[in-house]
């Protein structure tokens, strides 16, 4: 008899999403991709807002992960119950072949159970349950074990990050967090649970074969499955250029339409399929692969930069996230802006650079600001590669620091994308394959500032930069501080020296 798998919250999950994927975890785990920086980033996030979440109920008893097995840390459950605890984190129970951990289980006033799930996500007015159904699905499962081990439970909760709150002198953890009740919600969903799990072990139990599910909509909802790779390029053969990237993956995309009818090449869309302009240009362009030549549409791209007046001041920031806000005037995961890098051209293309980083462990928003007004002056013509970014930063700096609105606003409104002819297909290449951020388009146009971010020492893109500044204010080896800092200084200048040459690729056509 084949031994079954005890599954935990995060495989039930997993099987929620996709069947298939589930079997693969338990099965053929070597085919899914490896966690990557950004996961572990996210996994550390969740860790710290978790362990903050916990001081919402003080006094209470921490079941150990660590040097503990699963029956020491169920039996200690148990143990803290009958002795009365009146809040224990991390409580640890199985029934009908599911493992779960109670991220907070308080008892009430009356000795029932309350159940907090805390997650590093932040909610906002503008929410609605529907936007954390993934959330409610998980706290589902808690309860349908805890309610198997003889627990009444008397509410079920999401407890997430405030995203209205603002911090001010000091962190209010009360204001901070937000318990959603999703009690009603959780209870009408387990009278399916037995049959759901009784699905994926008549999956699990066939340890040779692997569930026939066909991709979709749910290979990146709620999350991009880490199986996709196996799944689209090894088992359905999708090309790396296909109609998935005409009509992206959504619900009720195109692309899975033509899919289903055995078309994923681009050049088997029938010719009756309906397109748009944008569209049609990408399909066309694909059909022009093998002699690499751009699209170029001459009479836009020269209307495109004879807006331009010089000087030009190229411009990039880099921010940084806090979930829980450190710093006055900040909410959760609001875009901290710690650096920037101005190259500045002139009529003649001589290029002077300036540049901005903050001071590690302390607010660098007032800083940056007065350092960007002398460097920017008002009403000059700003560049920058999808500006909206940029904009969004400036915007929020207006706001936070009024006696300076007037001149940041006058920099935000005078942004000139220059994304925009690569967005708009006056200028493109097939290789772009339907995508135009600066790190599709730069190796296309200019292939050695392409190399020369590879040859970067500590960090290559915005991902790295936002982690490298967010751990700084750790570090205590001033020479790996200042290793880091130059290093982000590189990288920043890199990003606006790239916008300089790109412009003048464009200006050359």
């Amino acid at each position: 008899m084949v031994k079954e798998k005890l599954l935990t919250k995060s495989l039930y999950l997993r099987g929620l999403q996709c069947e298939k994927s589930l079997w693969l975890k338990i099965n053929n785990s070597n085919v899914l991709e490896d966690e990557d920086n950004a996961i572990s980033q996210i996994f550390e996030t969740g860790r710290k807002v978790g362990a903050l979440a916990c001081n919402l109920f003080p006094n209470g008893k921490r079941i150990s992960f660590e040097d503990t097995v699963r029956d020491q840390r169920i039996a200690l459950t148990k143990q803290w119950i009958v002795d009365g605890v009146s809040t224990i984190y991390e409580a640890t129970f199985e029934f009908d072949g599911v493992l779960v951990m109670v991220d907070i289980l308080n008892r009430d006033s009356n000795g029932n159970f309350e159940i907090y799930e805390v997650k590093s996500s932040s909610w906002n007015s503008k929410k609605k349950l529907k936007d954390i159904d993934t959330y409610i699905k998980d706290v589902s499962i808690q309860y349908y074990v805890l309610n198997g081990c003889g627990l009444y439970i008397s509410k079920a909760a999401v407890t997430l990050l405030n995203g209205d709150y603002i911090r001010g002198d000091e962190l209010d953890i009360n204001d901070l967090f937000i318990h959603q009740i999703v009690t009603n919600e959780v209870i009408s969903l387990q009278d399916r649970i037995p049959d759901t799990l009784e699905s994926f072990r008549g999956a699990l139990n066939q340890q040779e074969k692997e569930p026939d599910i066909d991709i979709g909509w749910h290979c990146k909802n709620p999350y991009k499955c880490d199986a996709s790779e196996y799944c689209w390029r090894v088992q359905r053969k999708i090309p790396e250029y296909s109609v998935f990237n005409i009509f992206p993956l959504t619900k009720k995309s195109k692309a899975l339409e033509l899919y289903h009818q055995g078309i994923v090449n681009i050049d088997e869309i029938p010719a009756s399929f309906q397109l748009t302009d944008k569209q049609q240009l990408d399909i066309d362009a694909s059909e022009s692969t093998i002699d690499k030549k751009p699209k170029i549409n001459r009479k836009k791209l020269a209307l495109f930069l004879s807006s331009l007046s010089y000087p030009f001041y190229y411009l990039d920031f880099e921010t940084f996230q806090q979930p829980i806000p450190e710093f006055k005037g900040i909410s959760p995961f609001q875009q901290i802006p710690f650096q920037y890098s101005v190259h500045i051209e002139q009529n003649n293309q001589t290029l002077e650079h300036k540049e901005f980083l903050g001071k590690e462990g302390s607010d660098p928003r007032e800083k940056l600001v007065k350092q960007l007004i002398k460097d920017i002056p008002m009403n000059a013509t700003i560049l920058a590669f999808n500006a909206s970014f940029e904009q969004m930063v400036l915007k929020g700096l207006a706001k936070q620091f009024g006696q300076y609105e007037d001149h940041l606003l006058s920099i935000s409104e005078n942004i000139i994308d220059i994304a925009i002819p690569f967005q708009k297909r006056y200028y493109y290449l097939p290789e772009m394959k339907g995508k135009h951020s600066i790190k599709i388009v730069l190796p296309l146009l200019v292939p050695q500032m392409a190399e020369a971010y590879k040859e970067l020492d500590l960090v290559h893109d915005g991902s790295e930069a936002m982690q490298a500044f967010a751990v700084l204010s750790e570090i205590e080896d001033p020479e790996k501080i200042m290793r880091i800092r130059k290093s982000l200084i590189e990288y920043c200048r890199l990003d606006t020296l790239a916008m300089v040459k790109i412009l003048e690729k464009l200006q050359l056509v």
